[in-house]
């Protein structure tokens, strides 16, 4: 592992996009007298940072859109969408430099979910809970969305604006090639490998399977790789109960030897593709419409990807693609597993204006803007009234099925140390699936980098309980 050839990198894209920012970071520094929300804030220059990879267009085009309504109703402010070109972990590295300083800092950030409880730690942002406290609208979020927005120390840092979760994609077309079922219902993960196998042999020509994997990809190979692995076994990453870490469990090493039997076998894109980090747009915008890939773990959002309004417009994929939950192990415990996430609008603690940044999240989140969004980037509603509403849940045919999926979803461990173990996990994959290491090996060395991160032995178990 190189790390620090990865840091270096990082910190020089860094210290670019810092002086990158500070040369466009002057403007109206007027804060507004409401720190309860209560009124609407004045004119002021408010800085929206989110990330932007890969041909999507949905976020910049809802932004736009918020922005010409927020500008109308505020005359004299102006909004600067700041888009940070970026994979995904290279994103939370960017964001996280920005906002060390009040001359670089957004007024508004684009929060995964899961990074919320260090960026806390990190003091890089501000507690919602005085807007909110006089914000009308709250009480129509769920409260498993309130929840993955909540700190340690019980303040909300953000606004969540949706959720998802993970499952099978897979091809009927090829299915039928295969001679597999169009209501494919895989129990046991035998039973995705046997369907992956009989791919390969009589369907030459397409990937059988992908699952992310690796360094490049980040969070999505640790979150819908391997822990839809690992929370399929009788394991887990953390112990609620004894507040301490898992280490040294027969399901880790479990879902290592999946992930070296799919790449080891050929089942999966070669270690040298699956290891770009454009696979995940590769994914929904050439191998899945193209027909060149035939089961695919993968997010409910995908299909954004291949509406009207998405980077790959598809009509047919509806037709063309069938949804199944990704099984346990062997079909025990509840039989289907799925992961859930999110993304949040927070604001920096270090925002010029964070009064007017409020006012405009409040306009970000309106119903009507919810639901334009939660139907656009195919999103599971997290507000009541839009999941409630029609043209939304008449917006997929998958929407039902990924919603369904909550009553079985599993939470990442939303604690400070959690993205450092993420790395860590990446860091087991990648090592098995290039074959550098034995799944006992890498699952070793992951145990003994866990008890350095979170603080020795005292604060590790090697006993699992559920969520």
């Amino acid at each position: 592992m190189v790390k620090m050839k990865r840091f270096q990198a990082a910190a020089a894209v860094g210290a670019a996009l810092l002086l990158a920012v500070s040369a466009c970071s002057q403007g109206s520094t007027t804060k507004q007298p409401d720190a309860g929300g209560s009124q609407s804030a004045g004119p002021a220059h408010i800085k929206i940072a989110y990330q932007q990879w890969g041909p999507g267009v949905v976020m910049k085009n809802f932004l736009t859109g918020v922005k010409s309504e927020y500008e109308s109703a505020h005359p004299g402010s102006q909004v600067e969408i700041v888009p940070v070109v970026a994979s995904e972990n290279d994103y939370y590295t960017k964001i996280q430099l920005m906002m060390r300083s009040p001359n670089t800092a957004p007024d508004i950030v684009y929060e995964d979910t899961f990074l919320i409880n260090s960026d806390i730690t990190a003091g890089y942002l501000k507690p919602l809970d005085d807007y909110i406290k006089n914000w009308d609208q709250w009480s129509q979020f769920e409260d498993t969305a309130k929840g993955a927005a909540r700190g340690q120390d019980g303040k909300t840092y953000g606004i969540p604006d949706g959720t998802d979760t993970r499952a099978l994609w897979y091809n009927k077309q090829i299915f039928a090639k295969a001679g597999l079922p169009a209501d494919w219902q895989p129990k046991t993960w035998d039973d995705v490998l046997s369907a992956a196998r009989t791919i390969k042999q009589k369907v030459p020509g397409v990937i059988p399977f992908n699952m992310y994997s690796g360094k490049p990809m980040g969070e999505a190979s640790a979150m819908q790789g391997f822990e839809m692995l690992l929370y399929g076994t009788k394991d887990t990453l953390y112990n609620y109960d004894s507040k301490k870490w898992v280490v040294g469990s027969q399901g880790f090493k479990d879902s290592l030897n999946f992930v070296k039997t799919v790449f080891g076998e050929g089942l999966a894109p070669s270690p040298k593709d699956a290891l770009s980090p454009n696979m995940g747009s590769k994914v929904g915008t050439e191998l899945l419409p193209q027909g060149k890939l035939a089961i695919d773990l993968d997010g409910s959002w995908i299909y954004s990807n291949w509406l009207k309004s998405g980077a790959k417009p598809w009509p047919q994929w509806s037709t063309v693609l069938g949804q199944t939950a990704m099984p346990t192990q062997d079909g025990s415990g509840k039989g289907k597993v799925s992961l859930s996430g999110g993304w949040t609008w927070a604001i920096p603690a270090k925002s010029k204006n964070p009064d007017a940044a409020w006012d405009f999240i409040k306009t970000l989140q309106t119903q009507q803007n919810a639901a334009k969004y939660a139907t656009d980037g195919a999103q599971i509603a997290v507000r009541k009234d839009v999941a409630s509403d029609a043209a939304y849940k008449a917006s997929s045919a998958s929407t039902k099925f990924f919603t369904d999926l909550v009553s079985v979803t599993v939470y990442r461990p939303a604690l400070p140390e959690y993205p450092k173990v993420s790395n860590e996990i990446i860091t087991a994959m990648e090592s098995v699936m290039t074959g550098q290491s034995k799944p006992d090996d890498a699952a070793k060395n992951y145990d003994q980098a866990v008890e350095g991160i979170v603080g020795g032995k005292d604060s590790t178990t090697t006993k699992s309980t559920g969520q």
